[in-house]
């Protein structure tokens, strides 16, 4: 129970991998303000799978692909929680096109829902942790797409691309609040939103070709969320950690 005490925020938490960090948090003592989009039809199982863990949970239901969705999320985490000592940043969104045909509206979509909605959380976070002098720390989810250049992908691969960069240069700026900035970059994990984009063989198939035999979990994710922010990574910051059971160099 190494976050005993702690108070945390996870952002898309109603399912995947964000229900994963919420859950592993829950289990390792924090107590847990869980944000999915209005309307989720998942948040408040998670939040019912958290109560039953023994761990207190608020639902918070907003739009954080915008800055005033953000704004609300964590005005409404802080009366809940009183401070926060834990982020978990896991907004995301994409379309999978080929670039010769790839809207311009939804690339911009794509960049603004994954990689400027976490500047959004991540700033207006660490800017309540600088004014409580709370020793916080933030884990931002990427993917091993943000160096992999997976045709389809040419939002989101951008998007966590700068996400990785921007995480390392926020990690340099809060080191002097005491504030612990990391990234982890999942590999292919079995979440919903891969059996919309993959049949059932498919999945079946290559993750038995994976070095591991297997696609990730999210709560695969999720230790590896609650070790860097806990007191074992207290020495660690402006890393990216990566969480792809080998995904990697899966073709060596």
């Amino acid at each position: 129970m190494k976050l005993v005490g702690k108070q945390a925020l996870v952002t898309g938490a109603g399912r995947g991998i964000g229900k994963g960090c919420a859950l592993e948090l829950a289990r390792a003592g924090a107590d847990v303000v869980i944000n999915d989009r209005p309307g989720s039809p998942d948040v408040q199982a998670t939040a019912q799978e958290i109560r039953d863990l023994g761990q207190q949970c608020t639902v918070v239901e907003s739009d954080i692909f915008s800055r005033s969705g953000c704004e609300e999320l964590v005005e409404r985490a802080i009366a809940a929680a009183g401070t926060l000592d834990i982020l978990v940043s896991n907004p995301a969104y994409t379309v999978r096109c080929e670039f010769l045909d790839y809207d311009p509206e939804v690339f911009e979509k794509v960049i603004q829902g994954t990689l400027v909605s976490g500047f959004h959380v991540a700033q207006l976070t660490a800017r309540q942790m600088v004014k409580s002098k709370t020793p916080g720390r933030i884990v931002f989810i990427s993917s091993v797409q943000a160096a992999m250049p997976y045709r389809l992908s040419v939002g989101y691969n951008a998007a966590k691309a700068g996400l990785n960069h921007m995480a390392r240069t926020i990690a340099v700026e809060l080191t002097e609040h005491n504030i612990r900035v990391n990234v982890i970059e999942p590999g292919w994990i079995d979440t919903p939103g891969e059996h919309i984009a993959f049949d059932e063989e498919t999945i079946r198939e290559q993750g038995a070709k994976l070095p591991l035999k297997r696609l990730g979990t999210p709560a695969d994710i999720g230790k590896a969320a609650t070790f860097l922010c806990s007191d074992d990574a207290d020495y660690v910051t402006g890393e990216v950690l990566r969480v792809d059971g080998g995904f990697w160099f899966k073709d060596c």
